[in-house]
């Protein structure tokens, strides 16, 4: 694009001397029409990768990587197994772990729920390092001894449906139970609460327990018997990598499990999602890229007899074009610039002040999360930008292909 095409074009985008301001009206809502549909996409894509990143925090707070188990059995070599998996490169821990179904009672109410026994040098580190503790200490689940009733941790939202606090004592029942004559029993014992925990997702903190492995073992008749193996690995996106190393450093009958595999169906919703939020979205910009076009005709209607003149002056057809066609995408930049900006800083408030509550009960979040990548930010520009460059095409042909004899005929 040279210095002549530049300085007509911007002459153009000035307008008329009887219109006030440095852009005609037309221009102006054309522009205006381009910064919404960018805001629009700014922060309704932030919105979805911040629910996406947010998701899979709160479901690692307390899912494991890669889970380690045994087909048909339960793990009684778990330190010769956890040996063999921390040989693997990218392996930063693998620590035993019990899991099963339970029933808890309290005075006036009963629920189901889950209870997972964790390692004590695990608990004594203070539990999974994403989960915050609102009441007790974590380390207390190691305490108790013969005689003395079990330490469990709680969610804090099972420990306001049951009107549970730190020192409380909440019966659990297993439907394992034990067999006899008359059938399988189901256990029940009494556990005393130590922590209360939040996690940030609400079918977590109304159904999630957590005691030690011994406690576990003792209260389901186990054994030195445990589930199975919690990985943590250095890249959470290389687990289906290192699961399938694993498996084959360990063979039959050791099988593997890791998050992306566990949760891909909600992971494929949501990128499913945000990909159709980013094609509707942009359908705003396409009606704005008609807005674009149609500012362009009537510049070219109007400033017909100054076409005709450049072109009987000596100007190809190619300057004319590349005149309409750096108009229109100056107006595209001008209004990607505004609406980048606007999307930016909605995106900030909304980070900032988080004033949009999501119902807890429904959602797995309770507040409305931003995140905004670069990459993200990217592709919206550039979308935008081939989308304004293309609605500049047909007019500029349009211009280019006037014949000055017959624009100043009647002039």
């Amino acid at each position: 694009m040279g210095y002549f095409e530049s300085f007509v074009a911007l002459r153009l985008l000035r307008g008329v001397k009887r219109q006030k301001g440095f852009l005609p009206l037309s221009t102006f809502i054309s522009v205006a029409g381009v910064a919404v549909g960018v805001m629009a996409l700014i922060v309704v894509i932030g919105v979805m990768t911040g629910f996406d990143l947010d998701l899979k925090k709160k479901i690692l707070s307390v899912n494991a990587h890669v889970l380690v188990l045994k087909h048909g059995t339960s793990l009684t070599d778990e330190k010769k197994v956890a040996a063999q998996v921390k040989e693997v490169p990218g392996v930063v821990s693998a620590e035993p772990f019990i899991y099963t179904q339970v029933m808890y009672s309290a005075p006036g109410s009963i629920s189901g729920g889950v209870i997972r026994g964790l390692d004590l040098d695990t608990i004594r580190r203070g539990g999974p390092k994403a989960l915050d503790v609102v009441q007790g200490k974590f380390a207390d689940l190691a305490q108790g001894g013969p005689g003395e009733p079990p330490c469990i941790a709680i969610g804090n939202e099972l420990a306001r449906n049951l009107n549970l606090k730190v020192g409380d004592y909440l019966n659990i029942i297993s439907p394992l139970g034990t067999l006899t004559p008359m059938g399988r029993l189901p256990r029940m014992k009494p556990f005393l609460v130590k922590a209360i925990f939040h996690s940030g997702m609400y079918e977590f903190d109304s159904s999630l327990v957590y005691t030690s492995i011994p406690a576990l073992q003792e209260f389901l008749g186990l054994n030195h018997q445990v589930t199975g193996l919690e990985v943590e690995i250095q890249d959470i996106y290389a687990a289906e990598h290192l699961a399938g190393l694993i498996q084959d450093k360990l063979g039959p009958p050791f099988y593997t499990r890791n998050w992306m595999q566990m949760n891909r169906s909600l992971f494929a919703a949501l990128k499913l999602e945000k990909i159709a939020m980013f094609i509707i979205l942009t359908l705003i910009i396409l009606v704005a890229a008609f807005g674009i076009a149609s500012t362009l005709f009537m510049m070219v209607m109007k400033k017909t007899r100054d076409i005709a003149i450049l072109k009987s002056m000596g100007a190809t057809r190619q300057s004319i074009m590349k005149i309409f066609i750096l108009n229109g995408l100056v107006i595209g930049g001008l209004g990607t610039v505004v609406g980048l900006g606007l999307g930016l800083v909605l995106c900030g408030i909304l980070k900032e002040y988080q004033f949009i509550k999501l119902p807890r009960d429904v959602y797995y979040i309770s507040t409305l999360p931003v995140t905004v990548q670069p990459l993200d930010v990217l592709s919206i520009i550039c979308a935008t930008m081939l989308i304004s460059f293309l609605a500049t095409l047909y007019p500029s042909w349009q211009a280019a292909r006037l014949d000055p004899v017959e624009a100043i005929r009647y002039e």
